[in-house]
């Protein structure tokens, strides 16, 4: 099952919505991640900057004094960014920033030593780049302005054409194909499993009929609502009034279209509360934060909803209320609003009944 799911996906090419949505979802679990790597980037920067300047005879100059608070004024910004392109843009920034300042702190040591390190400067950057939620065109962009600013070409006295300049060619060449594959791999196998996740979560919480939640997803919905405690807590059960006698007369794909209408209206009806189809004909909504005339307004309206559907093939709806009080549990509330529900068949149908102890 799930190597037929993954080879299936794999197949697909990955709509542009659901790449955005990725690209989001990537960004919000990494953020602090990201806020790591550009602290850390600063210490050892700062650090290697005052080795530099006091060991190496050099001086602390103004430029290192700017260069930081450059780097930690976006640091500061990245900890309020909140949206993945936005840090597609900020990354770049702060890259220019501290290969700026890299350039600056390896011009301080022997002259000998400046390919090498620039080398090194230039794998750890294109290494954190390539681990961190950023779209390939900024991942590229980095990579060239990498390359254009800690080049050990400039102010080294390397030619590309010797033995040492033509081995760091070739390793700069394998070091940029190796990253850059890497990196687009990586993406690559994040958005199927991504993807994959998002399918199998469908296919556990959602109804594929109705393509509302289905009762896992509001057993577990629901039961975190009662565990908050919220105030004017509510659970209605609702059921299609002689949903049996529309299969039998019209057939099941009649009957899948009325269960199909009602969930639409229950869909429209109670946007932003807990909602699914138990299974069958019977759906079932959890209220918070109202009170009882206001409960009761809401699976008021809602039968009135359904009644109004002129449709080829319109049917009612009945529903139990039943009100959910401190210490009760979900599946006490579940059975006080099946008891609701049944009087409410009882006593005529197409109408709601509150429970009480009676």
């Amino acid at each position: 099952m799930y190597k037929t799911l993954e080879a299936h996906i794999r197949k697909q090419v990955a709509p542009a919505a659901l790449r955005a949505e990725f690209r989001q979802h990537e960004f919000e679990a990494m953020r602090r991640f990201c806020l790591l790597i550009f602290c850390v980037g600063i210490a050892i920067w700062l650090i290697f900057d005052l080795i530099v300047s006091y060991l190496g005879s050099q001086d602390f100059t103004w430029r290192s004094g700017l260069f930081i608070a450059l780097l930690c004024c976006l640091t500061v910004v990245l900890g309020f960014t909140r949206k993945s392109h936005h840090f597609d843009v900020l990354n770049l920034l702060f890259v220019t920033v501290i290969t700026l300042a890299m350039r600056l702190v390896i011009e301080g040591v022997p002259i000998t030593l400046r390919p090498l390190w620039l080398m090194l400067g230039v794998s750890t950057v294109l290494y954190t780049v390539s681990v961190l939620p950023v779209r390939r065109w900024s991942f590229f962009c980095t990579m060239a302005i990498t390359w254009a600013l800690l080049t050990p070409f400039y102010h080294t006295g390397l030619q590309v054409l010797e033995l040492e300049g033509a081995m760091l060619l070739s390793y700069a060449l394998c070091l940029s194909g190796l990253v850059s594959y890497s990196y687009l791999r990586i993406r690559q196998a994040k958005l199927h499993n991504f993807y994959l996740t998002k399918v199998l979560l469908e296919q556990a919480y959602i109804d594929t009929l109705t393509e509302i939640p289905n009762r896992r997803s509001f057993m577990a919905k629901a039961e975190r609502e009662l565990q908050l405690g919220g105030p004017g807590q509510y659970l209605a059960m609702i059921d299609i009034d002689n949903f049996k006698q529309v299969n039998d007369r019209f057939g099941h794909d009649v009957g899948d279209e009325v269960l199909k209408r009602v969930a639409a209206h229950i869909k429209g009806a109670v946007s932003g509360y807990v909602f699914a189809r138990l299974g069958g004909e019977e759906f079932a909504v959890f209220y918070q934060g109202l009170d009882e005339p206001a409960a009761q307004q809401q699976v008021a309206a809602l039968c009135q909803r359904v009644r109004e559907d002129y449709s080829a093939h319109p049917v009612t709806i009945s529903i139990g209320l039943a009100r959910v009080d401190c210490g009760d549990t979900l599946s006490v509330a579940l059975v006080r609003a099946d008891q609701a529900l049944y009087e409410a068949k009882r006593t005529g149908k197409d109408r709601f009944v509150t429970w009480s102890a009676r």
